[in-house]
């Protein structure tokens, strides 16, 4: 590892010590942290802004982040009532998301702690951490490690592999907020997403079990088109829904395509994963200030997170979520940057 740039960032409340990574390759240039394995920032070459939300002090992401660059699990996203059976044995999770669901792996998931740095050099770095059997209710020891590729052609690789020693549930994503032209929100952007159906959603947010049609509705976003829009209330549409992309995963393919119309960056993501969980970042209000000096309000940048679908565990017609021993759970996704 020597040679490469590698530096200290800060230190968790508890004395551990944060180190940040430096990669360029294929005109980006980008910071991942330690914790959390969090893409700390991100630069096209040829455009200034950060590609990114972030904070540019440790202290913030510890006390602040609502998962910026962030890689949560081990299983992303809600399981509702916490609740959960695998081969007739039942399991409850922590609910730390207003007491009523589990988001996101829990409140000391693998987002919030410290990853071991496997392999570095200019262009890439390896990352791993064990989640231990028992935390946050989740059965067996669950190895997740993420490599962090910048490529030819503006490519952000990102490849998740995760092991486990006894059944669960398994399921990470990258949790980076983009905004693509460094204004103060994402209303300048477009949207397109490969997708039919989304699953429908109860007021806690949790996967009802029914997949909702696109065509005709305001989510439909198959066509490129502004993600400031009004639905039937005359509010801008809410995102923060899963798109049902295929069945099951499959070789990676394009499936999402953003632009800003300021800059004229585009991101294309490609990635193997049967969902993408689009979310346009309404509920930010930050007190305190991101990268640069930043002021993150609602709607400053947007998440397009590939996973399997929100609480597949619970509903035996989603894709399969259960990881077994002996298996490996592959989910590689392309962030894939350019400018007109």
């Amino acid at each position: 590892m020597t040679g490469h740039e590698f530096e200290i960032f800060g230190t968790t409340k508890s004395g551990e010590a944060v180190h940040r990574i430096t990669l360029s390759g294929g005109g980006l240039t980008a910071q991942v942290l330690t914790w959390g394995s969090v893409i700390q920032d991100l630069r096209l070459a040829g455009h200034e802004p950060p590609l990114v939300l972030g904070f540019d002090n440790f202290a913030d992401y510890e006390a602040y982040s609502p998962y910026f660059g962030a890689t949560p699990g081990r299983c992303a996203n809600r399981i509702g009532d916490g609740r959960f059976a695998i081969d007739g044995t039942e399991y409850e999770l922590e609910l730390n998301e207003d007491g009523i669901t589990h988001l996101h792996g829990g409140s000391d998931g693998i987002a919030r702690r410290i990853w071991s740095i496997v392999d570095h050099a200019e262009d890439r770095v390896v990352l791993q951490i064990t989640d231990p059997d028992g935390r946050a209710g989740y059965p067996g020891n669950c190895t997740v490690t993420a490599t962090y590729q910048l490529m030819e052609d503006g490519v952000l690789s990102v490849i998740y592999d995760t092991v486990t020693d006894q059944p669960t549930p398994a399921n990470v994503c990258q949790h980076s907020y983009f905004n693509l032209d460094g204004r103060p929100d994402i209303f300048g952007h477009d949207m397109m997403i490969a997708a039919a159906e989304l699953t429908a959603v109860d007021e806690r947010m949790v996967p009802t079990g029914v997949l909702m049609p696109l065509a005709g509705t305001t989510f439909d976003l198959r066509e490129m088109g502004p993600i400031q829009r009004t639905g039937a209330d005359g509010e801008q549409v809410p995102f923060d829904h899963n798109y049902c992309l295929s069945e099951e995963r499959t070789a990676k393919r394009s499936v999402a395509l953003a632009r800003s119309l300021y800059s004229g960056v585009q991101l294309e993501v490609r990635t193997t994963e049967p969902g993408i969980q689009f979310y346009a970042g309404f509920k930010l209000a930050l007190p305190v200030p991101g990268m640069e000096g930043r002021h993150y309000a609602p709607y400053a940048g947007f998440c397009l997170e590939t996973q399997v679908w929100p609480d597949a565990i619970n509903h035996e017609t989603f894709p399969n979520a259960v990881l077994r021993p002996g298996e490996t759970l592959r989910q590689e996704t392309d962030y894939v940057f350019s400018k007109s």
